[in-house]
């Protein structure tokens, strides 16, 4: 689903989050569906989150940044990005960048 990426952002915001969880597990189910990927729904990926005392969102961002370069069809390793990013509380940054990758997927640009 082409989504706009501040609108996205915003609603996170004004939502104090409960958006962002949303967005989450959509974005989580959209690049599997995308890649092919049958490793963890949305939901369970949310679940797995909770469950390890967000743990396992470093994981989800560094497999997140792989997803996005099969998408994109890039050879390079997004997953360190993604990585950093997450372990300096920047995720959302890494958010905008999914949901630009699935963008493009469905809609490319002219």
């Amino acid at each position: 689903m082409n989504r706009n990426i501040v609108l996205c952002v915003v609603l996170s915001i004004v939502t104090c989050g409960i958006y962002g969880i949303y967005w989450f597990v959509k974005m989580t189910d959209e690049t599997n569906d995308m890649t092919g990927s049958t490793v963890a729904s949305g939901i369970v990926a949310f679940l797995l989150t909770i469950v390890t005392c967000g743990i396992y969102v470093f994981y989800w961002n560094y497999k997140m940044g792989e997803k996005v370069d099969q998408i994109n069809g890039t050879p390079s390793n997004s997953g360190i990005l993604f990585l950093i990013l997450a372990l300096f509380g920047l995720s959302i940054v890494n958010y905008c960048i999914i949901q630009n990758a699935i963008n493009n997927k469905v809609a490319p640009q002219i």
